[in-house]
């Protein structure tokens, strides 16, 4: 099972400049670079089928620490601290800080994971987010331990979707 979870490890070429990412290849590094935002792709894309993976954050999580997918033609590194995931057509993305989806640049019209929700998980450093992606109905939907938080994304095109984060900070 190790074996097959490292296959979908984040990718230590598709990343930012300003990122390493650490032997055991799930944890994440970025270099303390002023007024960047980056982030890293999983190895592996998705184009059907139903997939979940979880991720966790080692320390605080900045004013910007955003899960979600991406193409391969989504950036990976940004001037500033933004929201990556999510700011073009080629990404979606949960900012955990400010608790917006984004696509393209724009909120979608459910654009918030319930705020009750999104205290719980934000207070706990650690805590595990599961994401969700159902490539077969085209969804985007996160769970906290066994608690669904719902979709977050509906109509994902058909494409080669990575599991991606960013973030400012330096885990």
């Amino acid at each position: 099972m190790l074996l097959k979870s490292y296959q979908h490890a984040l990718s230590t070429h598709d990343c930012s400049r300003n990122v390493y990412v650490k032997k055991n290849g799930f944890t994440l590094h970025r270099n303390p670079i002023a007024q960047s935002t980056d982030g890293a792709r999983g190895k592996i894309g998705f184009s059907e089928g139903r997939h979940a993976w979880e991720i966790w954050w080692e320390g605080p999580l900045g004013t910007v620490a955003v899960i979600g997918l991406a193409t391969k033609r989504a950036s990976m590194q940004c001037q500033g601290y933004v929201a990556l995931l999510g700011s073009d057509d080629q990404s979606w993305g949960w900012n955990l800080v400010d608790n917006n989806l984004l696509h393209n640049g724009q909120l979608p019209p459910v654009a918030k994971i319930p705020e009750c929700i999104l205290l719980s998980v934000c207070q706990q450093i650690g805590e595990r987010i599961r994401v969700i992606l159902d490539m077969d109905d085209k969804t985007l939907a996160f769970e906290r331990g066994f608690e669904f938080l719902g979709v977050a994304f509906r109509g994902l095109p058909k494409a080669c979707l990575f599991p991606c984060k960013n973030t400012h900070r330096s885990r």
